[in-house]
């Protein structure tokens, strides 16, 4: 099978990761970079031997011969970049959160199906490894039936050195860390019913809200909470990840910091540390999350390779979106949101 050909669209901070991620697969190459700085989009090429760069879209499209292309970019352009990708027949992959509100990443859910083109969302945390080995213990029924989870990002890691942009958001820490917890919530708990949330700023220097806390009920009863907080003094700030606690009806399993996974049930508690890959091309506080793009590139290319879905297809992850958006009406309006899958 000769290599899929994709273009990147944005080379601000995630593209060099996201590029770098993908360079560690067979089957793909990177054949162009589009930014509307044309000058970054050629810098970030000759580092990585991209052998083409645009300042235009529209033009890259019509100039090249692309499998697919990953949109890395403000959420307020996705949908323009999605649309020119099912106008020109190009499977479509974009960063989170996948639209600015609910109506607009329907529609361009809509705008590929109609136009016959695969959709998909790079939402990467789901696929890091210690959350990977926490699933497989849930599927295995050691803690038995579920019936209170718990996940924690509580950290006061300095999201704002690299992307000072965020500072600026209306809405901050929902669609950005929130859409990842949710979404994990989401993989490990299946589908929440209903939810509720209240949301904090405690940064006098941002304008959107820095902290936030949903509580869920699954269809099946279980409650699930998840704890968000860029404004948080804790010891375990050596990487951003979260802590997840799950209690069931013959033990728990908690996945603690340093990637310490621990199970406890009547027969004592088993402690195993499940440390993910390390890439050489990692920022070390970044390592966690970088090795988590790899694995979710490998499976988004699986797909397009076989014709197949992700576990993160643009319909699929559309629900993740209506819990992030349902967070922010619960907030805004102090009431509990009942949601219809």
């Amino acid at each position: 099978m000769s290599a899929l050909r994709f273009a990147i669209i944005g080379t601000g901070f995630w593209a060099r990761f996201q590029l770098a991620a993908w360079q560690e697969l067979e089957g793909v190459a990177c054949v162009a970079l589009c930014n509307r700085t044309k000058s970054k989009a050629a810098a970030l090429a000759a580092a990585f031997g991209v052998p083409t760069v645009y300042d235009d879209a529209a033009q890259m499209f019509r100039a090249e011969q692309l499998d697919f292309v990953d949109i890395i970019t403000d959420v307020d352009t996705h949908e323009r970049f999605v649309q020119l990708a099912a106008e020109h027949g190009v499977t479509a992959i974009c960063q989170k959160p996948m639209g600015p509100d609910l109506v607009t990443a329907r529609r361009m859910v809509e705008t590929c199906r109609t136009a016959g083109v695969a959709f998909h969302v790079h939402e990467n945390w789901r696929w890091q490894t210690p959350l990977r080995a926490l699933n497989e213990v849930l599927d295995s029924g050691v803690i038995g039936t579920m019936f209170r989870g718990r996940i924690q990002y509580s950290s006061s890691f300095p999201v704002f050195d690299n992307q000072p942009f965020l500072k600026e958001l209306d809405q901050f820490i929902l669609t950005d860390i929130g859409s990842h917890i949710l979404d994990v919530a989401r993989f490990l708990f299946g589908e929440a019913s209903r939810l509720y949330c209240q949301t904090y700023r405690v940064h006098e220097d941002i304008k959107g809200e820095d902290v936030a806390t949903v509580m869920m009920t699954m269809s099946d009863n279980m409650t699930v909470n998840c704890e968000m907080s860029y404004a948080s003094r804790l010891e375990h700030e050596r990487f951003p990840e979260a802590y997840v606690l799950v209690e069931g009806s013959r033990g728990s399993v908690e996945l603690c910091p340093d990637f310490w996974l621990r199970v406890t049930t009547a027969d004592g508690t088993h402690s195993r540390r499940v440390v993910p890959p390390m890439y050489d091309w990692s920022i070390p506080a970044y390592a966690l999350v970088h090795s988590s793009i790899v694995n979710c590139n490998a499976d988004l290319l699986r797909a397009i390779q076989t014709g197949g879905l992700p576990e993160t297809n643009a319909a699929d992850n559309l629900k993740t979106c209506e819990l992030y958006y349902g967070a922010y009406e619960s907030a805004a309006t102090g009431q509990a949101i009942t949601l219809n899958h």
